[in-house]
């Protein structure tokens, strides 16, 4: 089979570096453009000599000519470039979150900006392939999850499309600081941050409505999410814990536990990349694949569903993820190039 042609828009940040390894080890790929704006000129293998040997590619500011795009580009900044890769036709997964929320004034709302293109809102595929994979396959634009979401839907996921749990969910979560991005602020320093776990955006992060769209186009009704995420002084990873209140004809159930666990075990039993484990996981646990790991758990004293889950926020929450999504869009097997088990320790 010919290899198809990708570039990625914005190598520099975290998770277009993180594409640019998986990528160049991909067997049905050829990594021939990367772009970057205060590294272009510079070797790929330079700025970033971890892919020493790789790669000899050498940073642009203008992607060229190629078949298929990953986007890595900041909200905002990376919508008009997708707009023109997709009206010369080409194939485009967008990391960023630009084309995630169906309904465009949600972007001023959220993300304070006026979105450029309503109309291409509606052809965007949303990225999550547990729950769309057949909508991806025929896509020419996959909007990536966020990081935060992918972990707290796909905890929450059986729960909500078999109506087990009320409506109104709340999701706590832990990451790593590699999701702040590589732009240096106060917070991410490692005298601040070192030693420190803090909450933060508690009046509604912006990945909140992601989550809530998603939830509630899986039930009968509207999701409330209540999202509280945190810093935790780790290099990566993200543990989601989600808590919902049983439906009161669950509660009485005897055994509940299994039949919870059983539920979540055939929802995902075809899906190579969720695993329902029999206990709760550790962040490390996910630590360099493109894997979620998830246990679900019933406080029979409560009357409450808890949920937890793992994942490397940068590889299924971010390059792997869109990787397994251009997998989808162009014929390969879904595992390839992301088949590799998690790091341990």
């Amino acid at each position: 089979m010919e290899k198809i042609k990708v570039g990625i828009l914005n190598v520099s940040g975290y998770a277009g570096v993180e594409l640019a390894r998986l990528l160049v080890c991909h067997p049905g790929v050829q990594l021939v453009s990367v772009t970057g704006r205060s590294t272009a000129g510079k070797k790929l293998a330079e700025v970033f000599p971890h892919l020493a040997g790789l790669t000899e590619l050498v940073i642009e500011s203008e992607l060229s000519d190629v078949d298929f795009a990953f986007a890595a580009m900041p909200h905002k900044e990376s919508a008009p470039e997708v707009i023109k890769l997709i009206e010369r036709g080409t194939k485009v997964v967008d990391i960023s979150a630009d084309f995630r929320l169906s309904n465009p004034a949600d972007y001023d709302e959220w993300y304070g900006f006026t979105h450029p293109s309503p109309e291409l809102l509606d052809k965007a595929v949303y990225g999550l392939p547990e729950l769309y994979r057949k909508d991806i396959a025929g896509a020419d634009l996959v909007a990536n999850p966020g990081c935060y979401p992918t972990g707290a839907i796909l905890a929450m996921a059986p729960a909500v499309k078999y109506g087990i749990a009320e409506d109104d969910i709340i999701i706590d979560s832990k990451s790593g600081l590699s999701g702040a991005g590589r732009t240096l602020t106060i917070g991410t320093h490692y005298a601040e941050a070192n030693e420190d776990t803090t909450a933060y955006a508690l009046k509604g992060h912006r990945h909140m409505p992601e989550i809530a769209q998603e939830l509630s186009f899986l039930g009968e009704e509207v999701v409330n999410v209540t999202f509280v995420p945190h810093l935790v002084p780790m290099t990566r990873g993200i543990l989601s814990t989600c808590y919902a209140r049983l439906r009161d004809e669950f509660v009485t159930k005897e055994d509940m536990q299994a039949e919870i666990t059983a539920l979540y075990k055939d929802f995902y039993k075809n899906e190579p990349f969720v695993k329902v484990v029999d206990a709760p996981p550790h962040s490390k646990n996910t630590w360099g694949s493109n894997i979620c790991h998830v246990y679900p758990f019933i406080d029979s004293r409560t009357g409450r569903l808890i949920v937890v889950s793992s994942i490397d926020n940068l590889i299924k929450g971010a390059s792997g993820q869109a990787i397994q999504n251009m997998n989808i869009m162009s014929g390969f097997a879904e595992v390839t190039g992301l088949d590799s088990p998690p790091i341990y320790p």
